[in-house]
């Protein structure tokens, strides 16, 4: 039977997020039984030692994926000590990675009704209650969970995924972003977000197509949602009825050249940057498309001017630099030319193409010492690099 959590069994949950989560079981069984011995309570209670090796005993169990065992385990602790919250935890989790949804629901509320902010408790409460699809309990225990000093990192993606199943996908979304904050290399976060994104956007498209399918949002938005999708034509298609519909429009052609960009349409690509640039005539990214076209056709004097100015914009900006450094190079203006793919890789190491270029510079400037380093590096770089240059397209780079 397939686990409806989607989260695996008990020891995967935390693994999955933040590795087990039975850190210090073994000092806290001890303390317990030492304050149960204080008072006279330890006869008949099972010892530290014969304790912590059930624990153990238990964890291999479960990592073996012989639950029953774990759960004898669990009970053998449970005898001499009914109350130990390690033991009804781990006992809870067995029964929930087993569907035994209810049983597990007890014994976490039996941890925390005497220890309400037992370390991640309230998540796998929550849990069980999602696995019996009870919306508002799994949302209130999550909660609860979030109230203590260090809640489970997954609690917000439950709590999200809790939310859309009763429809409330703008909180969902807010839950959303606070685990990706939590968790920034957790791809199943990221991949919420974007399809919640995504049915959002595609709700209000219909809206807008409803209002009329011919209108100039229908036709901005189609061109958008196909550009994203890279499918250029149909992008590009959609931008251009956008235009018909409303001429004046600002914000299309920049879009709608890079479409005719990707689609090796340069001449049409052209016409729609300068007039993006008519629109915005300081816009970074539509002076570098510009420049770019410009040095592809090695036209570096057409291309310097708005170079310069895309670099004045974004300082930092890798690319430009590149294609900087390669109209310097179009223009015989070597150290110029090394200025600026020096800063290329500098600012990107990774980067290839900067240590490609840089060894055509020592070339021209007869320097073969320095054009064998950069050539060298560029060929360990390669491999990783074969095409983040702007402009290079199907014609990459061959060895200087």
């Amino acid at each position: 039977m397939v686990n409806p959590l989607g989260v695996g069994t008990r020891m995967k949950i935390p693994e999955k997020w933040t590795g087990p989560a039975w850190k210090g079981a073994l000092l806290a069984t001890i303390i317990v039984s030492l304050i149960a011995s204080a008072h006279g309570l330890a006869a008949g209670l099972a010892s530290p030692q014969q304790t912590s090796e059930l624990f153990k005993k238990a964890r291999a169990d479960e990592d073996a994926g012989n639950f029953a065992a774990a759960e004898s385990d669990y009970h053998q602790i449970l005898a001499s000590n009914p109350a130990n919250p390690e033991a009804l935890e781990g006992l809870g989790v067995v029964e929930q990675t087993e569907l035994k949804f209810q049983e597990s629901i007890e014994h976490f509320k039996q941890v925390l009704r005497a220890h309400p902010a037992y370390p991640q408790v309230n998540f796998f409460l929550g849990l069980s209650y999602y696995g019996l699809r009870d919306w508002a309990n799994a949302m209130a225990s999550f909660r609860e969970e979030l109230k203590t000093p260090e809640p489970h990192p997954a609690t917000e993606y439950y709590l999200a995924l809790a939310l859309e199943a009763e429809g409330r996908n703008d909180e969902a979304i807010d839950e959303l972003n606070k685990s990706a904050a939590r968790n920034p290399n957790k791809a199943e976060v990221f991949y919420e977000l974007a399809r919640l994104h995504m049915a959002a956007s595609l709700r209000a498209a219909e809206k807008v197509r409803k209002i009329d399918p011919d209108s100039f949002q229908s036709h901005a938005f189609l061109g958008q949602l196909y550009g994203e999708e890279q499918h250029y034509e149909a992008a590009a298609a959609e931008y251009k009825a956008a235009l018909q519909k409303q001429p004046d429009a600002q914000g299309i052609h920049y879009p709608l050249g890079v479409c005719y960009r990707m689609l090796h349409q340069y001449d049409a690509a052209e016409k729609e940057f300068l007039a993006a640039l008519q629109e915005s005539p300081d816009d970074p990214a539509t002076n570098e498309s510009l420049g770019e076209l410009a040095v592809r056709e090695k036209q570096f004097d057409k291309g310097l001017p708005y170079l310069k100015k895309a670099a004045a914009g974004q300082p930092k900006d890798v690319e430009t630099h590149l294609l900087l450094g390669r109209c310097y190079l179009g223009l015989n203006d070597f150290q110029k030319a090394l200025d600026e793919l020096e800063l290329a890789s500098h600012l990107d190491p990774s980067n290839g193409l900067s240590h490609y270029f840089l060894a055509d510079v020592y070339q021209k400037l007869n320097r073969p010492a320095d054009r064998q380093r950069e050539l060298d590096l560029f060929n360990k770089l390669s491999g990783a690099q074969k095409s983040q240059e702007s402009g290079a397209g199907e014609n990459e780079p061959s060895h200087p």
